[in-house]
């Protein structure tokens, strides 16, 4: 595995957390489906670190006043979830910088994570997804075959970016379709109950930022 990719997929606390106790998640579970060698490894590509910083780019001064007035903002809603300002700080950077990443809102970003985990880093689903994004042990090993450790899965910045990418996979698999698309991410295409729960959720942090 190469240095850079290890550092995204690898942690000595994720290799402890099968220890740890978690309540189940109310998470469905993406549905291990064939995907073209192709798509494999676009997205493969696409979660593996290039080694490059996390940190976003900006067009202008205003851009950069807008990133940060949304961290304040989100900031503040999430300290009834996590307490520590440092940790609630390097969570949403990581949620905005793998959002966009991918080409999702951060804010629809964070509603998923809600419903699925309750940003709860550790949560296990009843179907065995894990992490804040509920991400299946499968998909690590399908994308990753020689070091797909789903332990990993419970590393944040690994956790989301698998998440973001593989709902960015579902959406274009849904040709733009969101609606359809989560209900591949929670194995429940079509039914209405789990992407409006998400959409519900994501309207709670649509905060104006003005």
């Amino acid at each position: 595995m190469r240095p850079a990719r290890r550092a995204l997929l690898a942690s000595p606390l994720a290799l402890l957390c099968t220890s740890m106790p978690t309540r189940p998640a109310y998470a469905g579970a993406q549905l291990e489906e064939p995907i073209a060698d192709a798509v494999r490894s676009a997205l493969a590509a696409a979660i593996a670190d290039d080694g490059t910083p996390q940190e976003p780019t900006f067009r202008d001064v205003e851009e950069k006043l807008t990133y940060w007035r949304w961290l304040g903002r989100m900031g503040d809603k999430l300290k009834g979830r996590k307490r520590e300002y440092q940790t609630r700080v390097e969570f949403l950077k990581s949620v905005w910088y793998e959002s966009k990443r991918a080409g999702l809102e951060p804010e629809l970003v964070l509603g998923l994570i809600q419903v699925e985990s309750g940003f709860r880093k550790y949560a296990i689903s009843r179907a065995g997804a894990r992490g804040y994004m509920q991400v299946m042990p499968f998909w690590p090993r399908l994308l990753f075959p020689r070091d797909g450790d789903p332990r990993v899965l419970f590393h944040t910045r690994t956790n989301l970016r698998f998440g973001c990418q593989i709902l960015r996979h579902y959406l274009d698999r849904e040709r733009g379709d969101l609606f359809m698309a989560l209900g591949r991410y929670n194995g429940s295409r079509g039914k209405a109950e789990y992407p409006n729960l998400v959409f519900g959720a994501r309207r709670a942090w649509d905060i104006p930022l003005a």
